[in-house]
């Protein structure tokens, strides 16, 4: 067969073939997706933020007076009550110094009244001319002297008062005391560095944590513009969840934040004070701290899976227009809420947003929407107002 006969041969062929062929569609099948229409949802607004626990009140125990330990008072790790005595301080030194400034004073008094009736008898006899006055001024001055001198041993009964109390190391807050750093025998100095014990004040108990600054100023413009209504007592509640994941049961309240700006993380720390009755919480512990905002009566939320990115990083989703044609469309968002975005700004309510099918379609493609809603709504939907064109 010559070259030409077969290249006729498959010619004819591929006709043929070609006749065989169906006819193409006179249109294509719309793509279908699934849609979610935009209605206005109560939400409250919470901030999660790490946090640390810390003592209201730490007092650490130190002794007054100079002294050997003769006695402790306490069971380590029992809560004890301001004005318990714990310490018992060898007392007999400062008794000792107590019973003499007594005797002082009463020597003191004695010459006192004898200083006294010398100037009563002086001032008669000046009279009669029978001493001089510098006799009387000198009986004066005596009678001055004595008298200082009770002051000064009133002071030394004070002092040794005073002494003698601080050999009872009392209890200067109602808290927790840990263990004793002394035992008895020990020979313990007055305002010395080292601690007996230390006594922790655990309930209530503070829980600070560190807001990023541009968080609380968002929270305070929200806040001053209606779009968040916070509780009408003004508080904050405060929940925590512990290191394992378990939730803390009581519910605490925001009490202040610092006026200063951490420089290197642009945070300020958020203080909170929490109940803390089972003494559950301890001093230095990590939790997660979850701060209640408030509410925005008319929240816009979008599902996760129908946001996108655009190649500058923009929020973006797909919306189907009325007559069912598709555009994207930038927005911006918010915080995330319960696998939502909380949209601020790029859509209206009542508009259908595209959440399975985004892959398949394209600017100005038609297609054949499916409304869908959860199953189990997280927010409370409203009635949607009426959306000007």
């Amino acid at each position: 067969m010559s070259f030409y006969t077969a290249l006729l041969s498959m010619t004819i062929l591929l006709i043929l073939g070609g006749c065989k062929r169906k006819p193409p569609p006179s249109h294509m099948p719309l793509q279908p997706v699934d849609v979610f229409t935009l209605q206005p949802q109560m939400v409250d607004i919470h901030t999660q933020l790490p946090g640390r626990t810390n003592a209201i009140e730490i007092a650490h125990i130190r002794p007054q007076v100079t002294g050997i330990i003769q006695k402790r008072f306490f069971i380590e790790g029992s809560d004890v009550k301001a004005g318990q005595q714990l310490y018992q301080i060898d007392p007999s030194r400062y008794q000792a110094a107590y019973q003499s400034a007594e005797g002082q004073l009463l020597q003191a008094k004695a010459l006192e009244r004898t200083a006294h009736a010398k100037v009563i008898r002086y001032r008669t006899l000046i009279q009669d001319h029978a001493i001089s006055k510098q006799d009387l001024d000198d009986a004066i001055a005596t009678e001055k002297q004595d008298q200082g001198k009770i002051l000064s041993a009133k002071g030394q009964i004070k002092k040794a008062e005073v002494d003698l109390t601080y050999t009872r190391v009392p209890a200067p807050i109602s808290g927790r005391i840990g263990r004793t750093l002394v035992t008895v025998g020990s020979l313990v100095t007055a305002n010395q560095n080292n601690d007996l014990a230390v006594i922790t004040r655990l309930d209530p108990i503070y829980v600070d944590v560190n807001m990023p600054i541009v968080t609380l100023f968002r929270l305070r413009r929200e806040v001053a513009s209606g779009r968040i209504h916070p509780r009408p007592d003004g508080k904050v509640p405060v929940t925590l969840t512990m290191d394992d994941g378990a939730h803390y049961k009581e519910t605490g309240a925001l009490a202040l934040s610092e006026v200063n700006v951490n420089t290197s993380t642009s945070t300020v720390v958020v203080r909170a004070i929490m109940p803390n009755p089972q003494k559950t919480l301890l001093p230095g512990m990590y939790v997660h701290a979850q701060l209640d905002e408030g509410t925005i009566p008319q929240a816009m939320l979008v599902p996760l899976e129908a946001v996108s990115r655009n190649t500058h990083g923009d929020p973006q989703v797909w919306v189907v227009l009325p007559n069912n044609t598709v555009a994207l469309r930038k927005i911006q968002v918010g915080q995330i809420i319960n696998n939502h975005w909380l949209v601020t700004d790029g859509l209206k309510f009542g508009e259908r947003i595209v959440i399975h099918g985004i892959q398949k379609i394209s600017p100005g493609v038609k297609v054949s929407p499916h409304n869908i809603t959860p199953q189990h709504p997280p927010f409370h939907t409203m009635p949607s107002p009426q959306n000007k064109q």
